[in-house]
């Protein structure tokens, strides 16, 4: 028999505080006029998920999602950001005048996601238990099943990194 949905114990309870802030924040990263400050609203983001994978005791993946997330890829696109010479203060010119249309995606495509969740796991329950994201089990799934993957995205990280470095270079003519 499985427990009752409601009332909601104390971790889902937290679960359910840290996705409404990494939502908040979310909404701030791609609504703010400020580039820095979209970076700072992104590392929020990214602790409020830190505190997520906590509450699901994937203690691993949690402390993976602080080090590579909200720190190397934040870094990364702040150095994009003085490197490329980016406006770092209020632009207007971030502004398209299509947030209409980019909202009405942006719902229309949760509205599909949160019914794929609901329907996909209606009757499903996973207990919280202690051990279920071991690093034993997360890099045995990273070094078997998403070895490709994860490589490619370093690759795409690195080719950013240096056609950033590349496109902030004065020194550099087109002449050889």
């Amino acid at each position: 028999m499985t427990p009752g949905l409601w009332p909601p114990s104390g971790p889902e309870i937290v679960f359910l505080l840290l996705g409404l802030v990494a939502l908040g924040s979310g909404v701030l990263v791609v609504t703010t006029k400020r580039l820095v400050h979209a970076a700072l609203w992104l590392v929020v983001c990214f602790g409020a998920l830190a505190g997520c994978y906590l509450v699901l005791t994937a203690e691993f993946v949690a402390w993976v999602q602080v080090l590579i997330y909200a720190g190397a890829v934040v870094v990364l696109l702040l150095f994009g950001i003085m490197l490329t010479r980016a406006p770092t203060g209020r632009s207007e010119e971030l502004d398209s005048g299509n947030w209409w249309a980019a909202a009405l995606v942006a719902l229309a495509t949760a509205g599909v996601l949160v019914t794929v969740v609901i329907s996909g796991f209606r009757d499903a329950y996973a207990p919280l238990e202690p051990g279920r994201g071991s690093a034993g089990e997360i890099g045995a799934g990273i070094f078997r099943t998403w070895v490709l993957p994860f490589e490619v995205l370093s690759l795409l990280l690195l080719a950013a990194l240096i056609g950033a470095i590349v496109i902030s270079r004065t020194d550099i003519t087109g002449r050889r």
